[in-house]
């Protein structure tokens, strides 16, 4: 079985179609596209069922180059001339504008930051990558994992995302296939000098010298990236994971930490959505989440996939249950005193599920994402969690909350304050403060602890609702390959158009807001069997 959850935008050009395309003997493959592509990138075919997520690995590196005067740079001492090339745009009001752009040998050169005798060329692993086409129809024909993986290392074009796949067998597998630069560990340390920003998460590599060119793998189809060998890869006959985190956790019984820095960090934090969902995997696997005997089903997949738990809240209860008793009031950052009784009774009384009617789940959500912004400008931020993250228990790392931590109180009275000085009920729900295209949406954040998580880009109103939700949860499949062919459930959750006067603007956001699913039809007799089947033929 595999389940397919990929958190992207709800609005946009990145939206996901949902597509069946077949030609007989050749492929028959079914799933989610993005707008734009033609092949299925995250699907099923009837042997064989993959997902992707976000990779964390780097995919460029900045060169920093020595000015040499007269337009060049110098490599090995030697000077090479920055290229010119002036680009001209017609503009609407009949005149040009004329930019000229520059490059070197890494890459194009960036404006800013030229100065004090150094410029900064941006080398871009993807730059010129356009195999991931071919790649996805590759794997829309495999008829196992190993011809999947074997796909994939025949192209190697994935731009930014890991790969999960499992096939009929019920092998289950995982591997970062994506291009990643080839910087060594050793290179980085020899190569790197300071950054010209700080907040860059990127190397900064010495462009002055030819030793700190990417290096090139026997086992790779273009220069300059790590081939299949060097990849973080794990096959298992359990499971395999990835809720936009490193590879290090993907099955905690295999720890991998034996791949280069640029791929992403090993031993570090894992955050609270992966950990919920590995958390959720050992719950249903040991019958301990009250769905039934242990083990999935692809009802009980489906099941466990909208759960709606909040782990930030699960691992913090106890301890928000013991501040209330200890305080019933608290002073607030304008220095009143806020009676915290009511929401101490709300919370209480939650379930700790971020549903439809979760009274409870808002305030939560306000207080907790509350905790990590500062209260007042230049405040620094706080450690509030009472026990730090280990690396030695990274499933059960950071938890609890300062229970007596003047920053926590004061971080619950500011909520509740902003709550009742708004008229804001502090039983606000999911189901109240959360829509898309006017649809109720259940659900919370990744910074909550939340699996099949919802975002919206502002904060909450005077009106006790969020902006529209603008990204989360988009094409929702579970699947169960079996002998006789796959069993699929999918869920869009923004629906198939964007066209705000189409049926099916907002027909599945309805379903999804219910917690139902779409059973698929695959097989040329399911399709054939549909009563509302409709056949077009093109011709010329």
């Amino acid at each position: 079985m595999l389940l397919a959850d990929p958190h992207f935008p709800w609005t946009g050009i990145r939206r996901f179609y949902q597509v069946q395309l077949t030609i007989p003997g050749v492929l028959d493959v079914s799933g989610g596209s993005l707008y734009g592509t033609p092949v299925v990138q995250i699907g099923h075919n009837a042997r064989v069922a993959w997902t992707h997520t976000v990779s964390h690995a780097q995919r460029y590196t900045l060169y920093r180059l020595k000015l040499a005067g007269d337009g060049a740079y110098l490599v090995d001492g030697r000077a090479e001339p920055i290229g010119r090339q002036v680009v001209e745009v017609p503009l609407q009001d009949g005149t040009v504008a004329r930019r000229t752009l520059y490059t070197s040998r890494y890459g194009p050169v960036l404006a800013a930051g030229r100065g004090d005798g150094y410029a900064y060329a941006l080398a871009d692993v993807n730059a010129a990558n356009l195999r991931s086409a071919d790649e996805w129809l590759a794997m829309g024909k495999a008829r196992d994992v190993a011809g999947l993986r074997a796909a994939q290392d025949a192209h190697q074009g994935m731009a930014f995302v890991y790969t999960l796949a499992t096939d009929v067998s019920g092998s289950a597998t995982f591997a970062d296939a994506s291009a990643v630069p080839h910087v060594t560990d050793a290179q980085a340390e020899r190569c790197t000098v300071p950054s010209p920003d700080p907040s860059l998460e990127a190397y900064v590599l010495d462009g002055s010298t030819s030793a700190c060119l990417w290096g090139r793998d026997r086992d790779a189809v273009v220069p300059g990236i790590f081939g299949p060998a060097a990849q973080p890869r794990l096959t298992r006959a359990d499971y395999v994971a990835n809720s936009n985190n490193s590879p290090w956790m993907t099955n905690p019984a295999a720890p991998l930490t034996s791949y280069a820095k640029v791929w992403g960090p090993s031993r570090t934090d894992v955050e609270p959505r992966p950990r919920v969902s590995l958390d959720m995997i050992a719950r249903r696997l040991s019958g301990a989440d009250g769905l039934g005997a242990p083990g999935f089903t692809l009802e009980t997949l489906q099941a466990t996939a909208q759960g709606k738990r909040n782990l930030t809240f699960e691992m913090m209860r106890a301890d928000v249950a013991a501040i209330c008793r200890a305080h019933p009031s608290a002073t607030a950052s304008d220095g009143r005193r806020v009676d915290l009784r009511q929401a101490c009774r709300t919370l209480a009384a939650w379930d700790g599920r971020a549903t439809l009617d979760g009274a409870g789940a808002i305030l939560w959500r306000e207080f907790y994402t509350g905790l990590e912004r500062p209260h007042k400008p230049g405040e620094p931020f706080q450690q509030w969690w009472k026990v730090p993250f280990d690396p030695e228990h990274p499933l059960t790392t950071p938890r609890g909350l300062k229970r007596d931590d003047p920053y926590v109180l004061r971080s619950l009275a500011d909520v509740v304050q902003r709550f009742v000085s708004d008229g804001i009920p502090l039983t606000l729900t999911p189901g109240q403060a959360q829509r898309y295209a006017s649809v109720a949406i259940p659900g919370c954040t990744e910074a909550e602890g939340c699996f099949d998580r919802i975002r919206s880009r502002g904060r909450l109103g005077a009106d006790g609702r969020y902006p529209d939700v603008d990204t989360g949860s988009s094409f929702m499949m579970a699947v169960e390959l079996t002998p006789s062919g796959p069993r699929t459930r999918t869920i869009l959750t923004y629906s198939l158009s964007a066209n705000a006067s189409s049926p099916h603007h907002a027909d599945q956001t309805a379903l999804f807001s219910r917690g139902q699913w779409v059973t698929e039809r695959f097989t040329e007799a399911e399709i054939r069997a549909d009563p509302r089947l409709r056949v077009t033929t093109v011709r010329g």
